[in-house]
């Protein structure tokens, strides 16, 4: 049970960081765009338009009494992905953005695949507990 505990709470501040990120984005999109060095607001809020969904999704999976590895395992995935695509974004400094932008982006890539580690630590513990 404390497996279960423990794994709802870190999907439970997944969830709160990305909402908390979104409405950042969705709230101030020209704030973030000028930190940014960008113009356009959009592309900041389409990405607060995912996290929002995301949160969502990860919110009402945490509050489950049983964890479906299946949607578990989606969130992971997509955790992952933003990891990979931030890289994407920062080896190469593709955009122009600032200093500051790139800097908020490792930051965020790191909070990102700590959650998708704690996650995946979470569902190693259910398989094994469920096998």
């Amino acid at each position: 049970m404390k497996t279960v505990t423990t794994l709802q709470n870190v999907m439970l501040i997944n969830a709160l960081s990305s909402g908390a990120t979104a409405l950042s984005l969705l709230l101030v999109p020209g704030l973030i765009s000028d930190l940014f060095g960008r113009g356009e607001k959009l592309p900041f809020i389409a990405v607060g338009i995912f996290l929002l969904v995301f949160a969502y999704l990860v919110f009402t999976q945490s509050r489950k009494t049983y964890i479906h590895k299946g949607w578990l395992k989606f969130i992971i995935a997509l955790d992952i992905l933003w990891v990979v695509e931030s890289a994407i974004i920062l080896i190469p400094q593709l955009f122009q953005f600032t200093t500051w932008g790139y800097i908020l982006i490792a930051a965020v890539a790191l909070w990102v695949a700590l959650m998708a580690l704690l996650q995946m630590k979470g569902l190693k513990q259910l398989t094994t507990v469920n096998s």
